[in-house]
């Protein structure tokens, strides 16, 4: 049987969230975010920086295009969404270090953290439910 204190490590190994995310970037760490959307929902937004690499595309582009020494981290939609877990799936197929962040780019946005779209990059109205806005720090 697994140990309560083994379990949470793990899943903290495995897993991230936009909070710590948005912090890694403020902090200057090397981590590429991945989304695992469609072309559609790309277009409609998505965090300021990531790059686009649909689920399905990451075996036959991922090798080719991004480094195995970076610490990547995909997200899909919402938690309602498991195209990020698949693509963590495949991108740890690969030998990468992947995690999924939890709360999709949803949450994301939500935080108010920085968004990019055609127009460029801004942010969003902070979620009172997710997010104490006058303690979010503005990219």
């Amino acid at each position: 049987m697994i140990d309560r204190t083994d379990y949470y490590e793990a899943k903290l190994a495995y897993e991230t969230d936009p909070s710590d995310v948005y912090a890694a970037f403020k902090a200057g760490n090397s981590v590429l975010v991945v989304d695992v959307r469609s072309d559609e929902a790309w277009a409609q937004g998505r965090v300021a920086g990531a790059v686009h690499m649909h689920y399905s595309e990451i075996v036959r582009r991922a090798p080719a295009e991004i480094a195995r020494d970076i610490e990547v981290v995909v997200y899909c939609w919402s938690p309602g969404c498991n195209a990020g877990a698949k693509a963590a799936l495949e991108f740890a197929r690969l030998g990468y270090e992947v995690r999924e962040m939890i709360g999709g780019f949803e949450y994301w946005v939500r935080e108010g953290y920085p968004v990019e779209d055609a127009d460029g990059v801004h942010h969003r109205p902070v979620d009172a439910l997710t997010g104490i806005a006058r303690i979010r720090t503005r990219a």
